[in-house]
């Protein structure tokens, strides 16, 4: 797999932020040593986030954001700024971006306290340290630590600052050691299966392979569960449902897991052996991104459901919808025949989330897997301000199944 390949949901995300003019796209630029972000001495010639891909060793893939002055105004700029914004909740590190010449601004230290509520490692930035008459002297060998009273930190924040100029390249690699080790302060995902088996377990992935599967290739929860499981040297075998039975027939001995697409999980269901564990992809990414069990309360509420309720849908891709499309028609479909009503549906995808979920009576999300944790986290922590259930397809299909507490054994004491 090449670095392309990689999932943005799998890398760090490092986001570079500050105020317009502070020399973040050409710091960009420097870091990735690509020409990856038009430049100009034009405030605000930024005006959407930039994403590109680079190896961060000894991190390993990561996603380098370049984003939009956080200071911009008038009616566009504020747009502009609101996506820097965005971005703040879906960044696992941050590099402030500080413009040398000017010093620290109000909206740095904004910012520095918005990194601080989300326990975001940060790595100030003094740019533009070439235009500053000692600038060289200032900066010494492997960067600089500028006096404490240039930069006042929220209190228990610790960062490190480092003098760069993106013109001259200097400390761009001091730069890029200083944000590899802010990332290893990162919290690390939780893995996807691996802690479920030990070495020579044989798990049965089951795949189904209908109008909605994507031509020559498997998505991405699959492959991630096939990948976790060989790297505990474990034993991956994969059907489709209809092959189930016999492979499971053929086996010298049972399973330690079986692990569906929720879509077909009642027919697996009444083909797995009751003493063999059973679950779903969906599920297995829930508990990966956290807080599984708000996402198992949120199904109590879908037996619930009336005619006046709202319910909104979200999937954190973008994909042509299909007449037999999981989101806009499987789900409501098997949501209106569980609860005998016809609720109202609201359908959002890919980087799309209302900023209020007022008048919302249940979220029910996809599994996740094109979002990365802080991301996902963030939709979380939104449904739960806002006292509004929230429940992954695959609970709810499990759910609704009447097999939830089933598909939720093989995972008991190893979620939160």
């Amino acid at each position: 797999m090449s670095l392309n390949d990689t999932p943005g949901a799998e890398r760090l995300r490092i986001g570079f932020f500050g105020v317009r003019n502070a020399g973040k796209s050409s710091l960009v630029n420097a870091f990735t040593g690509q020409s990856l972000s038009v430049t100009s001495p034009v405030a605000g010639t930024t005006t959407d986030a930039v994403v590109k891909g680079m190896e961060l060793l000894p991190v390993g893939p990561v996603t380098v954001v370049d984003t939009p002055g956080i200071d911009d105004e008038g009616d566009l700029g504020c747009k502009r700024a609101g996506r820097a914004r965005d971005e703040l909740r879906r960044c696992d590190v941050a590099v402030l971006v500080v413009d040398a010449t000017r010093g620290v601004s109000d909206q740095d230290r904004e910012l520095l306290s918005a990194f601080a509520e989300k326990a975001m490692p940060c790595v100030v930035a003094f740019n533009k340290v070439d235009l500053l008459a000692a600038g060289r002297d200032a900066c010494g060998e492997g960067g600089v630590a500028f006096e404490e009273t240039a930069l006042e930190l929220p209190e228990g924040v610790v960062v490190r600052k480092i003098a760069v100029s993106a013109v001259t390249g200097m400390n761009v690699r001091e730069l890029r050691e200083s944000v590899a080790v802010a990332a290893g302060r990162a919290k690390p995902a939780r893995r996807v299966i691996a802690d479920l088996v030990n070495p020579g377990d044989v798990v049965v992935l089951v795949i189904p392979i209908d109008s909605s599967a994507p031509k020559g290739r498997i998505i991405l929860p699959q492959q991630m569960v096939l990948r976790d499981l060989l790297d505990a040297h474990a034993a991956a075998l994969a059907c489709q449902p209809e092959e189930l039975a016999g492979l499971l027939g053929s086996l010298a001995r049972p399973p330690k897991l079986v692990v569906t697409d929720s879509q077909v999980f009642s027919q697996v269901a009444a083909i797995v052996p009751p003493e063999v564990p059973l679950t779903s992809f969906s599920i297995l990414m829930a508990r990966r991104k956290g807080q599984l069990s708000l996402l198992i309360e949120g199904a109590n509420v879908l037996g619930s459901l009336t005619g006046e309720s709202r319910v909104l849908v979200c999937e954190g891709c973008t994909h042509h919808r299909q007449c037999e499309d999981i989101g806009t028609v499987k789900m409501p479909a098997w949501m209106k025949a569980f609860c005998g009503a016809e609720p109202q549906f609201k359908f959002v995808s890919g980087k799309e989330f209302p900023d209020s979920l007022e008048g919302y009576d249940l979220v029910v999300h996809c599994g996740g897997c094109m979002l990365n944790g802080r991301e996902m986290g963030y939709r979380l922590d939104k449904a739960r301000a806002y006292g509004v259930p929230i429940v992954n397809y695959g609970i709810a299909i499990a759910h609704m199944n009447g097999i939830l507490e089933r598909s939720l054994d093989p995972l008991r004491g190893k979620y939160s």
